[in-house]
């Protein structure tokens, strides 16, 4: 794995070095917001794993967060925050980032954390940063995991389409999700399913974590077509494509 940690405070960075080194991690460090970004640029497609301080000079996280998005769309992110209030956690997964670890924070939970992020990432091969604008029209003969005739989804490509045009730029966690909902479709998923089903066990996040990352994920399917995730009041969420007519 090739990993970016973005931390101003040098103590915190060498100490995280041994764990990382012990993982054999290619692990390089970033100290403030304009280098981390400058050195991101230099080859985005070569990183696996980015955790990202929230209280950064010259930039902070929020805005590194903003600026890595828009070389890579999926590339997982772990943000470090020393903030305990929700809204700066929520506003941090909604600017981009796939996850949250509130300072101070054990190595131990860093580092399972980051594995079991990059597990979901990876699932089916490496994710590729970079897809083509123009979304393409899904072949006949490609096979799908799930196949309503409206909505399809491939696990192994990590492509999801909607009346065969691809929803672009899924995160890994918001691939996740909507994987999670369509293959039980009208079944209403709670807020704590859903943290146990997609962050995994390890996970111990508050419940608009998943509020936050519906969001993004409602943003992304309604730019090319009809919403499919449903809100079922006081209970949670649900797939429904029902509703959807054929292109």
């Amino acid at each position: 794995m090739k990993l970016l940690m973005i931390e101003d405070n040098k103590s915190v960075s060498e100490m995280m070095q041994m764990f990382f080194k012990k993982e054999a991690w290619d692990a390089h460090f970033a100290y403030d917001g304009i280098g981390a970004v400058k050195m991101f640029n230099e080859s985005p497609d070569t990183w696996d794993m980015i955790t990202l301080d929230l209280n950064l000079p010259g930039m902070d996280g929020m805005q590194v967060s903003a600026e890595i998005r828009k070389s890579s769309p999926t590339v997982p992110i772990i943000m470090l925050t020393a903030r305990d209030s929700e809204s700066d956690q929520v506003l941090g997964l909604e600017m981009g980032a796939d996850d949250y670890v509130t300072k101070p924070f054990s190595p131990i939970t860093l580092i399972a954390r980051i594995k079991a992020l990059d597990r979901r990432a990876k699932i089916g091969g490496k994710i590729t940063d970079h897809e083509p604008m123009v979304a393409p029209v899904v072949k006949e003969e490609d096979r799908f995991d799930i196949d309503t005739g409206k909505f399809k989804l491939n696990s192994k490509t990590r492509e999801a389409y909607l009346n065969e045009k691809q929803i672009m730029d899924l995160t890994p966690k918001e691939f996740d999700l909507l994987k999670t909902l369509a293959q039980k479709p009208r079944q209403v998923f709670s807020r704590e399913q859903l943290l146990q089903l997609v962050w995994d066990y390890e996970y111990y996040g508050d419940e608009r974590t998943v509020d936050a990352h519906i969001k993004k994920l409602r943003q992304k399917i309604e730019k090319v077509g009809p919403q499919i995730i449903q809100t079922v009041w006081g209970v949670g969420y649900k797939f429904d494509d029902t509703g959807v007519g054929k292109s």
